[in-house]
Formats: structure tokens, sequence, C-alpha cells
């Protein structure tokens, strides 16, 4: 086996390992994710021979802590204080009321769906979108006969669509940086792909959701205890950082409870170190596979993917295919769209030159394959988040992650029918 190879073997070994044992066990929660990352981690660092021990667990701690891991970190931490402050108080319930009151039954998931659109969209990204929108998911779920899993799937997506158009984010930003080109004009190539998706994808909400139906009594809306999900998502839609966004929200949970009785100033800290302590399984999950991750590129496992996906170039359709599958596959060993972008940018750049391609189709290919990834493997930091708030295992979100699965077939039917022709 070649070093390449065995670089890249601790992402099948996890697979193996979760998918396996769960599958055996006719259980997904039978295996918990954490064992697999751990086993997974401990196989990565034996098979990283060549440098001794102390050196392989030094790559892996710079792994787990580089500054895009912390800052996801933090972000999680806070999410996870606005998140159970909110419900403490009631706001979740109350919006959650206030959701059922103004949509039918049949139009949750659709209306789900275009929220979490148009505030990925004006945001630019996906997990602000999720931090804001899977707890009242998670509400509807429970108040409604609508899966769980499906539901947050919902909120996956829709915060996927915005990530990958939005003018504001980092992948957008990335994407058309690295490839010389406007961002508008990667707008208007990338609306040929993404806009047929989520139009299908509404109509599969519309008929997906046709037999759900909400509760006969809907309790009255508590309006006071509906303005922290509201300043956030205002304020998010804004542009304000996502860290400060939470920010406030947690200080408003803190100021309503107060003020409604919900609790005392203790009772507010309590509720939040019960939120900050429910992300702890999410936190060490994505330190280690930040770890991990960091060992299959330290060992040359991204560059051995790279020079073989490069060598067989031979037309036009042959590399925009290698440009998808480049950044495609990167995303699986990085866990991040935008750091995936990053590494393989130059690569695609240097492709499109020698063939001949368009920037804008490049730079739309690379974001839009990107965000597919992300959206659909169970350790990235989308559907971590999303399974953290919403209490279930990531890998039970997966099958119903429709947006992200129907735009990355799209993307792949535009570059084998050379489509759209203006942009091939």
């Amino acid at each position: 086996m070649s070093k390449g190879l065995i670089a890249l073997s601790p992402l099948p070994v996890f697979i193996a390992v979760y998918l396996i044992t769960s599958v055996s066990a006719g259980d997904f929660y039978a295996m918990p994710i954490t064992v697999a990352f751990m086993l997974s981690s401990i196989y990565a660092v034996i098979v990283s021979g060549g440098i001794p021990l102390r050196r392989r667990i030094d790559i892996f701690s710079r792994g787990a802590g580089r500054d895009n891991m912390m800052l996801m970190l933090w972000i999680f931490v806070l999410a996870g204080a606005f998140a159970n402050s909110a419900k403490t108080i009631g706001s979740i319930d109350a919006t959650v009321n206030l959701t059922l009151t103004l949509l039918p039954g049949n139009m949750l998931l659709a209306g789900l769906f275009l929220a979490a659109c148009f505030i990925s969209l004006s945001i630019g990204t996906s997990v602000g979108t999720i931090v804001a929108l899977t707890p009242i998911a998670a509400g509807i779920a429970h108040t409604t006969d609508a899966a769980l899993p499906l539901l947050t799937a919902v909120v996956v997506g829709g915060s996927f669509f915005g990530d990958n158009l939005s003018f504001i984010s980092d992948t957008t930003i990335v994407s058309t940086s690295t490839q010389g080109c406007k961002l508008s004009d990667k707008f208007r190539v990338n609306a040929y792909l993404a806009f047929p998706a989520a139009a299908a994808i509404l109509i599969l909400y519309l008929i997906i959701g046709h037999d759900i139906s909400s509760p006969r009594d809907i309790p009255d809306v508590d309006y006071i205890k509906v303005v922290p999900y509201i300043v956030v998502l205002a304020i998010a839609i804004l542009g304000m950082n996502v860290m400060a966004v939470l920010t406030i929200g947690i200080i408003l949970c803190g100021m309503i409870g107060m003020i409604c009785g919900s609790f005392n100033i203790y009772g507010w800290f309590n509720a939040m170190g019960e939120g900050i302590a429910g992300m702890g399984e999410l936190i060490i999950i994505t330190m280690m596979a930040g770890g991990m991750l960091e060992l299959i590129k330290a060992n040359g496992g991204i560059d051995y993917i790279i020079d073989k996906l490069t060598s067989h170039i031979n037309s036009k359709r042959g590399a925009e295919l290698s440009i998808a599958a480049l950044v495609s596959i990167t995303d699986i060993c990085t866990a991040n769209n935008t750091i995936a972008i990053i590494t393989v940018g130059g690569i695609a750049k240097q492709i499109s030159d020698r063939f001949g391609l368009d920037s804008r189709k490049c730079a739309s290919i690379l974001d839009t394959m990107s965000c597919c990834m992300q959206g659909i493997i169970p350790y990235g930091a989308q559907l971590l988040m999303a399974a953290g708030l919403a209490s279930i295992s990531p890998v039970s979100i997966i099958p119903y992650l429709y947006y992200p699965m129907v735009i990355g077939i799209i993307t792949l039917a535009a570059i084998l029918l050379r489509y759209p022709h203006r942009y091939s």
C-alpha cells in the first residue's frame, strides 16, 4: 500500500468502525461517535510512521487547536448557552406556537426551508442559520407529527443555499479570489445550479408536508418570549458576527427570563452552564476530527489525492470533473468547505488556465461541490451543530439532506452536459 493511501486510511477506518458497528447492532446510538473518532484518531497516530510519537501527537494537537477550529468551538459554547437559556424561559415554545399560528401544517416544511434559504443568503453562513432555526425546528417536531431528523435536515439544507450563493459567504469570497473572477459573475453562474435545486426541493417539501397537521389547540403566543429569536435573526441578517449575535441573544434571554420570573440571576447562570455542558460531546468530536485530519494532511494524504486526480486529464469536461472531485475529496478530508477551496483553489486555477475553462464556472464548481460534501458528512460543523441542538445523531439526519444531494447531482450534470452553455 502506498504512503498516500496509508495517510488517507483513518477516514475509512472511522467510517467502518462507526457504520459497521451501528448497522450490526441495528442502532446508530449503539456506537458513540466520540468513541469512533477516538479509535480512528489513535489509528491515525499509529500509522503516521517515520516520526517520533511525541511529534505525531503535537501534529494532532495542532490540528485540534487551529484558529478556525477554536473559533468553531467558541461558537458551540455560545450556541449552547443561548439555546438552553431560550428554552428555559420558554422562547422556543413561544416561537413554535407563533410559527404554527402563521403557517398551516402542510406548509411547515416548505416555510422552514424558505426561511433557512433567506436567512443564510442574508448572513452568508450556514452555521449561523442552523443555530437560529434548529431549536425552532425541534420544537415544531415535538408538537406535530413531523420527524425530527427531517425537520433538522430542512434547516441544514436551506442553510447551504445561502452558504453557496451569498456575496458575503467565505466560500464565495475564496472561490472567486482563487479563480480571479467577480462575485457577481460567479453568482450568475451559480444561480443556474442553485435556484433549480431549491425550486425542486421546495416542491418536494410541499408534497412531503401535505399530510403534516398542526396541533388542534395551539397555546396563545407569549410574544415577549419570541423577542430573543427575532432580534437574533434581525441582527444576523444585518451582518453582525455570529459570536456577537449569540452574546446579545444570551443577554436578552437573561433579561426577559428575570422580568417574566422564569429564573433569577443564578437560575440564568445554571441554564447557561447546562447548555454549555450539553455541547461537550460536540466539542470533543470537533477537536478529534481536526486532529485526525491534520495528521492526514501532514502525511501527504491530500497531496496524494491531488496528484492522482490531475494525472489523466485530457478534456474540458475531464478538467471540470477533476476540479469537482478535488474539492469534494479535500472537503471530506478537512471537514471545512472554506479550507477545502483554499487548499485546491490554486491547482484548480492552473487546470482552468491549461484547458481554457471559464473561471466563473470553475469558481461555481468549487463552491457548490464543497457545500454539497460539507452538507452530508456527519463530522462537519454544520451537521454536528444541528444534531447537538436537536439532540439526535448526525447520521440520522443524512438520509433527509435532499438539498445538498440535489445540488451536487445538478452540478455534476452541468459538467457532463456542458451547462450552462454560455459558461462552458
